[in-house]
């Protein structure tokens, strides 16, 4: 077999018989009179058989709920404003609380090492005295509350009890800056907003109160500010007219929490694309959709259970945070961070998880990398017994990131490669508990989502990349954008390639034994001759090479044609050689092909990131282009952009 398309894991007979996938295909087959024999059967009849398949997931999972729905889609044809469960009333907050119970629902950890823990029942009562106070300040159904905060458990305490009164919620990073948090917060004009006093990042404290005040000079809609409390025990709140301390907000004694009970397509998330290109889109999430996407998601495809330890490594502003929130719903603990993973030191998070039992464990791609590259080895140093799960999520997975976990951080471990994105607030490819692991490739579509690979036709290809399409609906589609009436601005987003079908903009493989390649974004597909060509083909080999810290990848318009410029980031600056260009060459045309071959090889002192995480090519080939990059504050790194708006050497032969 193929060094690129070998198993490193596998389940055992045992863990596939007691998952709940396996449960969930036994249940279908009983409940519809089917015999479904193992995964790609199940996914086949979810994607053949909607109506039945949503069907069984909103029993399956137990939705609570106060009104039954009238059926399951109103047009299976329609994409997108396909109407969802019409008729069911349900409420978001009420089904991630459950429980509440003495087990412990949230663990937190800070970088500077303070910890807490809030049980199921303590996070009931926080969540209804926050809840009370927001009802005393005037919040209601569809108003905005907004969340400028860290990753705290008061984040997501102010979420469930604006979800439980039937608000909408929506959250930025304190590491925005004020334009950032403005570009997204001044569309959505929130009523109220929940702020700390401050974060900690890499051993050092950063106070977002002069933030906040420049951020609330232009936001006249704000009636109310709550300040939380993290890296001083009093901040000073006397420059805020309408401001008031956490625990001075809180109602002591307040009444039994209800739950206001809404269609399955209210609205519950604002979320914001990374805005590189313009004001960031902001997408609006139902309370069911999120909902029934994510059970299906934590627990068929993630095995979670109540007796898991489940840790994503995210901040407020990725939906990877909304999805661990959901983690509330199955009853699990999970576990929060806040800070720089590698604080004090890149075996951080190890530490933690082997200390807390974290049995699943969140991350990204770049912070697998980087964790690499520091020469970390943490099987060595930590036990990890109790680690089943590595997800990995926010760019495509190099296969020499699969060989680096399972030789340096353990073998016995399910090492989920996710996709989907804000979009969906959800996967369209990710982990399986009853298949193998194949190097480099995401285990399995998701169920219900009909994910194709389409050609530049709009043919389903197999074995061949293409675009990344879903050509029927499903349940965690945006209800709308913001602040789009009529629609366009979503139609144009992703329904402008294919009507009436989902164009994600991802260039993904998708292969015969239904694993799925990711090849980085297909907006950015470089395509030299006619051929296109993914640019995490080139960044998977390239960074592999030891003198290369980083790199980015961009088409370049010349003499007609599209040629490919690689710009590298060295582990030691000023030693890009005539030797190390040839040698660069040569592995790219060995592992790739000749057609993947840079024309030029620039050193760059940076490369630009989101605040997410994801290299961002498009801002470079704009400026390479001589246009302008609208919206600098979505980046980590804006300084560096500069560098590529006039190389000189891009303009000759």
């Amino acid at each position: 077999m193929n060094a690129d398309h070998r198993i490193l894991w596998q389940p055992t007979p045992e863990a596939v018989a007691s998952s709940q996938m396996t449960q969930f295909r036994e249940y279908v087959n009983q409940a519809f009179n089917t015999n479904l024999g193992d995964y790609a059967e199940l996914y086949d009849w979810s994607i053949t058989h909607i109506l039945q398949f949503w069907t069984a997931i909103w029993d399956f999972m137990e939705i609570i709920h106060t009104a039954e729905p009238e059926e399951v889609i109103d047009d299976l044809n329609k994409m997108p404003g396909a109407d969802w469960f019409g008729g069911a009333r349900l409420n978001f907050a009420e089904n991630l609380l459950r429980f509440r119970d003495d087990r412990i629902a949230i663990r937190f950890q800070g970088e500077d090492q303070i910890a807490s823990t809030l049980t199921y029942a303590g996070l009931y009562k926080k969540v209804a005295q926050t809840a009370a106070a927001l009802k005393a300040t005037g919040v209601g159904q569809n108003d905005r509350v907004v969340g400028f905060m860290p990753n705290l458990p008061a984040t997501i305490i102010a979420m469930l009890a604006t979800a439980s009164l039937g608000a909408i919620w929506s959250s930025s990073s304190p590491d925005f800056g004020i334009k950032g948090v403005l570009d997204r917060f001044s569309q959505i004009e929130p009523k109220v907003i929940f702020a700390a006093d401050g974060y900690f990042y890499g051993g050092k404290r950063f106070n977002t109160l002069e933030k906040l005040e420049g951020i609330l000079h232009e936001l006249p809609t704000v009636e109310k500010v709550i300040i939380v409390p993290y890296t001083e025990k009093n901040p000073d709140i006397k420059s805020f007219s309408n401001a008031v301390l956490w625990d001075d907000f809180l109602i002591r004694n307040p009444p039994e929490l209800t739950f206001a009970q809404a269609p399955f397509n209210h609205p519950l998330y604002i979320m914001y694309s990374s805005g590189t290109t313009g004001l960031p889109k902001s997408i609006v999430h139902s309370a069911g959709g999120t909902l029934t996407q994510h059970l299906k998601e934590l627990r068929l495809h993630t095995d979670l259970t109540r007796d898991d330890t489940i840790f994503y490594f995210t901040t407020c502003g990725w939906m990877m945070w909304n999805w661990l929130v959901s983690s509330l719903a199955v009853g699990a603990t999970i576990v929060l961070y806040d800070g720089n993973p590698f604080h004090p030191g890149p075996e951080a998070l190890w530490k933690m998880a082997d200390e807390l039992g974290v049995t699943i464990f969140g991350t990204s791609a770049k912070y697998l990398a980087a964790l690499e590259a520091a020469g970390t080895k943490p099987g060595q140093k930590f036990s990890l017994k109790y680690l089943r799960a590595i997800l990995s999520t926010g760019s495509p997975l190099a296969e020499e990131s699969f060989d680096f976990v399972y030789r340096d951080i353990k073998q016995d471990v399910l090492l989920g490669s996710i996709s989907g994105g804000t979009d969906i607030i959800s996967c369209f490819a990710l982990a399986n508990p009853v298949l193998p692991v194949y190097r480099g490739e995401l285990q399995c579509r998701g169920l219900g989502m009909k994910v194709e690979a389409y050609d530049e036709t709009g043919a389903a290809v197999l074995k061949t990349k293409g675009e990344l399409v879903c050509t029927a609906p499903f349940p965690s589609m945006p209800i709308y954008f913001w602040n789009d009436p009529d629609g366009h601005k979503y139609h144009d987003a992703y329904f402008s390639e294919f009507p009436n079908i989902w164009r994600h903009g991802d260039f993904i493989e998708i292969n015969d034994h239904g694993g799925v390649k990711i090849f980085g974004r297909s907006d950015a597909t470089l395509n030299p001759g006619g051929v296109r060509i993914g640019t995490a083909e080139i960044y998977r080999v390239v960074e592999a090479i030891p003198e290369i810290a980083d790199s980015l990848v961009i088409g370049q318009e010349w003499q007609g044609e599209e040629r490919i410029v690689l710009f590298v980031k060295l582990n030691e600056p000023g030693r890009l050689t005539d030797q190390l260009k040839q040698r660069i060459r040569a592995v790219i045309r060995e592992n790739c092909s000749p057609r993947h071959v840079p024309a030029k090889i620039l050193e760059t002192p940076d490369i630009p990131y989101t605040l997410n995480g994801k290299k961002v090519e498009i801002a470079v080939k704009t400026l390479v282009h001589g246009g302008e990059v609208k919206n600098r504050e979505a980046l980590a790194n804006p300084g560096c952009l500069d560098f590529y708006r006039h190389i000189p050497e891009l303009h000759d032969v």
